[in-house]
């Protein structure tokens, strides 16, 4: 069963603010030097569990997400 506009819309924005905050916990380590820059490392997560798997390789098929194996996802530049 095809996911619609809007589920896929929830799914994206729930990624990206999960995506957002794993970056910014990451950089709020003490074991970062705020002198070194380096920016964020984190560049794939695991999904949010709201929402079912067909709907995260539905996003990555669109081309708004990119599977990096073992149930990861990453951001797509530009997108």
């Amino acid at each position: 069963m095809p996911s619609t506009d809007e589920e896929l819309k929830k799914a994206l924005k729930a990624f990206k603010k999960r995506m957002k905050m794993t970056q910014l916990d990451d950089e709020s380590k003490l074991g970062h030097s705020p002198l070194t820059g380096g920016g964020a490392k984190i560049v794939a997560i695991q999904p949010p569990s709201g929402f079912g798997r067909e709907i995260w390789e539905e996003l990555a098929s669109r081309g708004d997400l990119k599977a990096d194996g073992g149930g990861f996802y990453a951001l797509v530049a530009g997108k």
